[in-house]
């Protein structure tokens, strides 16, 4: 493979990177069948920015643990992959000097060794964290997106984590349940990456109340937008792991020119 796919993962809760569930086990699957990437580029839902974007710029940025009240083995996790300072400077070449802010202050958190620990347990490709620039709108993270896909050429694995489905207060009244906005909206989203329609991710309308309940504050979506701008040539978008609990959907994304590996469910 000279190209390596764009990846959307839906990570879920922080419980799923030491729990036997089904997306982990996609997860290690496709680190078990991808080549090994020269670089990881992660756009996680958990860090967000005004006014720039920001770029994990450490040589070996820390473990974040950005969540409460979870059992001490997740507070023990460690991801000490290695920074990527020429992968920082390729991507601020493709974004523009303006748009970007290299940050040591941040790190891997949650959102990004959630779902990268049980792909590359090894925790030795270097890894460069994006942050999400909340100034921007819907069209403005796909654009970024669209600029960042020579990455792929280069053997850069780009992984957006988040859920197309989020919204916690409505979870815990509909864990359990299939509620109809949320089928609705995940069909949507489905179809629009299957069919490539990209404005059917970003033009949401301000009365469309499947969409205001889904994307809620918007943080968890966003990382969708950079794997859908990151489309090349040529691909098609496989969708695995496609399962709704009440508000969440844990549903992932797999765009390429070749096919979704075998065992990836």
């Amino acid at each position: 493979m000279t190209r390596f796919p764009a990846l959307f993962l839906g990570h879920g809760s922080p419980m799923t990177v030491i729990t036997d569930n089904p997306a982990r086990r996609a997860f290690v699957a496709l680190g078990a069948a991808l080549p090994r990437p020269s670089a990881i580029l992660c756009i996680s839902a958990h860090w967000e920015t005004r006014g720039q974007t920001h770029l994990t710029s450490g040589t070996a940025p820390r473990t974040i643990h950005d969540f409460r009240g979870f059992p001490p083995e997740l507070y023990a996790m460690q991801y000490p992959a290695p920074g990527s300072p020429a992968l920082v400077e390729r991507i601020a070449g493709l974004l523009g000097e303006a748009r970007v802010q290299r940050d040591d202050s941040w790190g891997f958190d949650h959102g990004a060794w959630g779902v990268l620990q049980p792909m590359y347990p090894a925790c030795d490709v270097p890894t460069v964290q994006l942050s999400l620039d909340r100034s921007l709108d819907l069209a403005g993270h796909l654009a970024l997106g669209q600029a960042l896909a020579p990455l792929r050429d280069e053997g850069v694995l780009i992984v957006g984590s988040g859920n197309v489905v989020h919204n916690l207060a409505l979870w815990r009244q509909t864990a359990g349940t299939r509620p109809d906005w949320a089928v609705s909206f995940q069909n949507r989203i489905n179809l629009a990456m299957s069919d490539g329609t990209d404005a059917a991710l970003t033009d949401l309308a301000p009365d469309d109340r499947a969409a205001a309940a889904a994307v809620n504050s918007g943080e968890h979506y966003l990382p969708l937008l950079y794997v859908a701008g990151a489309r090349l040539p040529g691909d098609n978008a496989e969708i695995f792991s496609d399962t709704i609990d009440g508000a969440l959907s844990m549903t992932s994304y797999w765009l390429s020119d070749t096919p979704l590996p075998a065992g990836v469910q």
